[in-house]
């Protein structure tokens, strides 16, 4: 499976003529001791972080002040000037960081909402619990939003103020472009940055042209905390003080309740970890995806796997590493697996077509034939910082070595 002389001499021992292959055990011996090679490595993480973490914990303990203290606030501090935006609010999830930024941004129930087909359905979710209702488009030959479609479907639907995009994979979108869909039809934009920490379309970093923008820590994410967080990132100090407020079940002051809010606190000791064990590393890590990346370019060389086009200007964070897989992708998975590498789907169903999500005809502003092609071939290569070159060797080979 490995290399071609490994296989030549360890897999068959032909037994004379017609004889049958045999395999074998030191070539069975070796397939079941080679390392795996999984998606994420959290062990070895924990290897890096557990002293940086423990003393975290230990501080947090020691304060007796577990939520929303001196510890998220120095995070905000700490994430806003990694990310180049003016201000952040931490919050419990992801999700909630979307659902958050879009009731900042004024979304009122029944409003139509402009997104993604192809994203996690948090994405989506968090339209619904704002009280929005979205509406789709279809993904260009990047897998991310058509900004071109959206521009035609904004044109006929005159009714739709509001943008959630997704900056899918950990690639930017097209900033530039962005910008000028939300001058044109004064739309207002939301960004979901969950996957693309640290990437930037022509210098500017995600979540830099929209009203508010939303990240996810959890775990897998390339800022990821033991658990699970969020965060809203914002210019405007309006829209950080409603934040605060709609992550503390809508409080201006203690027991004043102005708003209809949420339960959506980032812990004290999650801010903690962050900015002691995850944060200060952060760039080093980026910089690990991105050279992975690069090799994966440079070293895939398998007609029936097609690289996803990657968007114009962008600086990808490379969250995940994403093939168009011709033929079974069932088939490919298993080869993989054979070799002991784990991949991944993302996302097999597109957000339409999600039983939890009643959609008519009036919520598909596109055919979505190039998501649904995405759907139905895209697999996911590992690609955490922590991969070693012998790990990423056997990727590309066992890559190669398929056919359908």
């Amino acid at each position: 499976m490995y290399r071609l002389a490994r296989a030549a001499t360890c897999i068959v021992s032909l037994m004379g003529s017609g004889s049958r292959p045999r395999v074998e055990q030191g070539f069975m011996n070796d397939l079941h001791t080679t390392d795996p090679v999984h998606m994420s490595d959290f062990q070895a993480q924990w290897r890096g972080t557990r002293d940086a973490t423990l003393a975290a914990v230990e501080r947090v303990g020691a304060s007796g002040r577990f939520v929303l203290g001196a510890e998220v606030a120095a995070f905000e501090e700490e994430l806003s000037a990694f990310w180049g935006m003016p201000l952040a609010v931490g919050c419990a999830s992801g999700l909630d960081a979307i659902e958050i930024a879009l009731r900042c941004a004024g979304l009122q129930p029944g409003q139509r909402v402009l997104t993604t087909p192809l994203s996690a359905f948090a994405s989506t979710l968090a339209v619904r619990r704002a009280g929005g209702i979205p509406v789709f488009v279809d993904v260009d030959d990047t897998g991310l939003l058509d900004l071109a479609l959206a521009e035609r479907a904004l044109e006929e639907h005159r009714d739709v103020r509001f943008l959630l995009l997704v900056h899918l994979y950990g690639q930017a979108a097209d900033a530039d472009r962005l910008a000028r869909l939300r001058e044109r039809f004064e739309l207002l934009v939301i960004e979901d940055c969950a996957q693309s920490i640290g990437a930037s379309s022509r210098g500017t970093p995600t979540g830099a042209t929209s009203h508010a923008s939303a990240t996810s820590f959890y775990p897998t994410k390339n800022l990821g905390c033991l658990g699970d967080g969020g965060a809203v990132l914002t210019a405007s100090a309006e829209c950080a003080e409603l934040a605060r407020s709609l992550r503390d079940y809508g409080q201006t002051d203690k027991y004043v309740h102005r708003h209809f809010g949420l339960n959506s606190r980032l812990d004290e000791i999650q801010a903690a970890i962050l900015r002691d064990a995850f944060l200060p590393g952060l760039s080093d890590r980026i910089a690990r995806r991105r050279s992975i990346a690069a090799r994966y370019d440079a070293e895939l060389r398998n007609p029936h796997l097609q690289l996803p086009k990657r968007p114009e200007g962008s600086d990808g964070a490379w969250h995940l590493y994403p093939v168009l897989v011709s033929g079974s992708r069932s088939s490919f998975q298993r080869h993989l697996e054979r070799a002991r590498i784990f991949s991944d789907v993302h996302y097999p169903t597109l957000i339409p077509y999600q039983a939890a999500l009643d959609v008519d005809r009036s919520m598909l502003l596109t055919p979505l034939s190039k998501a649904q092609g995405f759907a139905s071939r895209e697999v996911s290569l590992p690609i955490h910082p922590f991969l070693d070159d012998r790990s990423i060797e056997r990727v590309v080979e066992a890559c190669n070595s398929w056919r359908p």
